[in-house]
């Protein structure tokens, strides 16, 4: 650590020896502490600025006959070089060490609100991954989560418009409304609506943060993208979509190559904090996963991820083949060679951020419940005496 400063004094010293009469070269040993506090450490430059006080008191070379005075001006501008060096080396460690330990605290912070998934679930493989358009941060503006509840496995993902620390919050508030409410309301239908009043909450208390009238918020300013799915028993998906991509469906059998076909059908409601939620709320029956099919969640980012050239990711075949190699699917690696091939498609610059979900049905066959039992449990058929609201 020592060499770049030692190599300038050596060729300090060394002018000094072979300069003609009159050249003064003494004063650039002054660099050498900076040299050594910006690149060494503290101690070094204590020690290498002693050194060139030494060498710029020593008469040597054809310059010895300089007077003392000039000589001594030199070992003073040396040592407060020093000394101011070694003040801004200790204030530079000091606010280093202060974001490294803030920057921890952070990252603790965001994996426990985007916490990792369990790697099983109620007889599902699953696994999730984020790329973060925003420097520096783990989480961004997409969520997802996955629950095994009494009522079914339960899934969430969404995006919060915009992005950044502001988004971080609204994420906050919806992910923890889901981890309450995915246990607490038999009716997917009620799940949802406990979101949608867990958000207005967190907007009019932001408003009311920054001295605003929630009333008076612009329309459209804030909103959320959700698509809330429940996985029966059977592996039918039941869905709730508010303005969010359909997912994906992977079938690779063993022997046949692996598909991705899109499922889902119709335009999808309003995404929440735009509009009101209506009255009834329409559960879709999505798809049915059969062992051994994965379903793919995705947030808008992966597929308008563009190249340099404007051209879109294509989504569907980069799921066709991170399945394809062999079975069953691997929902990590597919997390994986997904991300890999965004990032490949868009040279490392994202424009937004980008969250994937993968579930794969490990379950055996069991018996289908009838579709009255079904829509009953999900909340678009008619609702018992006594049910929330």
């Amino acid at each position: 650590m020592l060499a770049l400063p030692g190599l300038w004094i050596l060729g300090v010293l060394a002018w000094e020896l072979i300069a003609p009469h009159g050249t003064q070269v003494v004063q650039l040993l002054a660099a050498a502490p900076v040299i050594a506090c910006a690149g060494s450490g503290r101690r070094q430059c204590v020690v290498l600025a002693g050194l060139c006080a030494v060498f710029a008191l020593a008469p040597f070379g054809p310059v010895a006959r300089l007077d003392h005075g000039a000589r001594l001006g030199t070992c003073c501008a040396i040592v407060a070089v020093a000394g101011a060096s070694y003040s801004i080396t200790r204030r530079r460690r000091r606010l280093v060490r202060d974001l490294e330990r803030a920057r921890e605290i952070a990252d603790t912070a965001q994996r426990l609100l985007l916490r990792p998934l369990p790697p099983r679930l109620d007889g599902m493989t699953l696994a999730g991954g984020h790329l973060s358009v925003s420097e520096g941060t783990l989480v961004g503006g997409d969520l997802y989560e996955a629950l095994a509840t009494p009522h079914g496995v339960r899934v969430v993902i969404g995006d919060v418009r915009g992005h950044g620390f502001a988004a971080i919050a609204t994420v906050a508030a919806v992910l923890g409304s889901f981890r309450e409410a995915a246990y607490d309301e038999p009716r997917l239908a009620d799940v949802l609506r406990r979101l949608e009043r867990a958000l207005q909450r967190h907007l009019g208390e932001r408003a009311a943060a920054e001295g605003k009238d929630a009333k008076e918020r612009p329309p459209g300013e804030e909103f959320v993208t959700i698509l809330l799915l429940e996985v029966c028993a059977d592996g039918v998906v039941m869905a709730l979509n508010c303005g969010h991509p359909w997912p994906y469906r992977l079938s690779g059998a063993s022997g046949r190559r692996a598909r991705a076909a899109p499922v889902g059908r119709g335009d999808p409601m309003p995404p929440l904090g735009l509009f009101p939620l209506p009255p009834e709320l329409p559960v879709a029956r999505l798809t049915r996963l059969h062992p051994g099919d994965a379903l793919v969640l995705h947030t808008d980012g992966a597929e308008d991820a563009r190249d340099a050239a404007g051209a879109f990711f294509p989504l569907a075949r980069a799921l066709a083949e991170a399945a394809a190699h062999g079975a069953p699917i691997v929902p990590a690696a597919v997390i994986e060679r997904v991300q890999a091939a965004l990032l490949r498609h868009t040279g490392g610059r994202l424009s937004d951020d980008i969250a994937l979900l993968v579930l794969r049905n490990d379950r055996q066959r069991a018996p289908s419940p009838s579709p009255a039992a079904r829509l009953a449990r999900s909340g678009s058929g008619p609702r018992r005496q006594g049910a929330a609201s």
